[in-house]
């Protein structure tokens, strides 16, 4: 698989000309890949296709790209690129990566809430929210961008894969900044709910504050001795057959935070398949469907930074294993 090369450092003192629109519409709601292609001080790249035989050769193979130009799947913003063009550092090319067959979770996102600036969604468990690793078009963001017509669609923040609940969407790519510092600077309350063991020796509420690291490749988080960067505060709403219903209030964003804290103070999330140990097999494997993490963002409480407006938003959702 092609992957999208990573961001170059702007020039100092210089000033950044923004690339042009891309040629090419999204497919599957995925943005293709943009190249800008680098300077070529030794000459190595005579043709457009010595250079990307030269970058993506190892990966896929000299056919596979020959394949591409063939298929015109190259293309420049004056059109589809040939492998015999003289190679021209700076100038900008996009494709379409080919995509491994993904299972469909078989899930239906909701819609809590959309106006012209943002899309409040009920994200179920298993999807992903942006593609990331294996999942890509099987993805919150690719399906709503699909089904609703938005290609500008972006996320202003992150929910776990495993997590169900709310899920913030700026419609407009030029207000996506806004909406994610509310996220950075902790302006936005969230509210979760989880089903875990009740123990009665356990003291709640409490505010666990811990130092939580994640190591790249690692599935597990861990906390570890040093200044704490976590926060998260633990309610008992109510118990019944060994088992409590608990409201969850992060004050902080750390990967896998309220999973690692409800672990740490011996109370499990119900069907966790990290922690406190990893499950066999993986979780990276085929999901069961009829054992969802039993977490569920209920609650985003914050000011719009467009309009001033405040908002207070609930999931739909609820949390199956706890009965009603």
């Amino acid at each position: 698989m092609l992957r999208e090369p990573g961001k170059t450092r702007k020039p100092v003192g210089r000033r950044h000309r923004p690339p042009p629109p891309s040629p090419l519409p999204q497919r599957d709601g995925i943005d293709p890949v943009r190249l800008r292609l680098p300077a070529d001080p030794a000459g190595a790249w005579p043709t457009l296709r010595d250079h990307l035989i030269a970058r993506f050769g190892e990966a896929i193979g000299a056919e596979r790209v020959d394949a591409m130009f063939r298929e015109g799947r190259f293309v420049g913003a004056d059109g589809p690129a040939g492998p015999a063009e003289p190679y021209t550092a700076g100038r900008y090319l996009w494709f379409h990566r080919d995509f491994a067959a993904e299972e469909r979770v078989p899930f239906g996102i909701g819609i809590v809430h959309r106006d012209e600036r943002i899309v409040v969604a009920d994200k179920p468990h298993f999807l992903a929210t942006t593609p990331r690793g294996r999942h890509i078009t099987e993805t919150a963001l690719a399906r709503l961008r699909r089904d609703l017509g938005l290609a500008e669609l972006q996320p202003a923040h992150r929910l776990d894969r495993l997590t169900a609940g709310l899920a913030l969407f700026v419609v407009r790519a030029s207000d996506r900044g806004a909406y994610q510092t509310l996220f950075r600077d902790r302006l936005v309350r969230k509210e979760y709910e989880a089903v875990a063991p009740y123990d009665p020796g356990v003291a709640l509420p409490v505010t666990v504050r811990s130092r939580i690291e994640k190591e790249r490749g690692v599935l597990a988080a861990r906390e570890v001795p040093g200044e704490p960067n976590s926060e998260s505060r633990i309610e008992l709403l109510e118990h019944r057959g060994g088992y409590g219903r608990y409201r969850l209030l992060p004050a902080t964003g750390r990967t896998h935070q309220l999973r690692v804290h409800m672990n740490s103070l011996g109370l499990p999330i119900l069907n966790d398949p990290v922690y406190p140990v990893v499950e066999e097999p993986s979780p990276a494997g085929p999901a069961d469907y009829s054992r969802p993490l039993q977490l569920l963002a209920r609650v985003l409480e914050f000011t719009d930074p467009v309009t001033g407006e405040p908002y207070r938003f609930e999931s739909r959702l609820r949390l199956a294993q706890w009965p009603r």
